[in-house]
């Protein structure tokens, strides 16, 4: 099974040779992509780690959800969280799609639960600490393929992507009672 660690890296070290097509439909602007010529199946590739990485957020926070450990309130925060990856994961789905590719399939929830290790989850505390790795992983992906992307229309969409991860793992850092990040420009590095 592929590690979170190595799809990120994966992502981070293939991601900057995304085509014009490619960041014009993820970008949401069709019309753009029109008659722009691209590799698309090298394309889809990339963007079936992105994938990847989403199906990932979406299992652990289900894990989380299932657990019942979760308060009510931090319940509702974790299927928000959830749900902002769902939408990524559509977004990243329909662009492949478009390109003629075959999206990456979710594994199945056994699968994620193994690989991120759900029977050492006891807590609440446990299981949002999980969240908030997963979160920085996310962040430190999306932020560190930013520059290296031709497209300026990429790096909008990969910066977004990255202030949502970001958002929330700076409220599971609260949750937890964590310090935030003492030093500026701590993300991404």
């Amino acid at each position: 099974m592929t590690t979170a660690a190595s799809t990120r890296r994966t992502f981070l070290g293939s991601s900057g040779v995304l085509s014009a097509t490619a960041v014009a439909l993820l970008a949401g602007r069709p019309a753009l992509a029109q008659g722009m010529a691209g590799d698309p199946a090298k394309d889809a590739g990339i963007l079936n780690v992105a994938l990847a990485l989403e199906h990932e957020a979406i299992n652990a926070y289900q894990l989380g959800a299932g657990s019942g450990l979760l308060t009510k309130p931090v319940l509702a925060v974790a299927l928000q969280f959830q749900g902002h990856h769902k939408g990524h994961r559509d977004a990243l789905t329909a662009t492949i799609r478009k390109l003629g590719g075959q999206p990456v399939a979710e594994l199945k929830p056994e699968d994620y639960a193994r690989a991120l290790d759900a029977q050492a989850l006891k807590s609440q505390a446990d299981v949002l600490a999980l969240a908030a790795r997963l979160e920085l992983g996310a962040t430190n992906a999306y932020l560190g393929v930013i520059p290296s992307f031709a497209s300026h229309d990429l790096a909008q969409v990969a910066g977004r992507l990255a202030a949502d991860e970001t958002m929330h793992y700076t409220a599971l850092t609260e949750v937890l009672g964590r310090p935030l990040p003492a030093a500026a420009l701590s993300f991404g590095a």
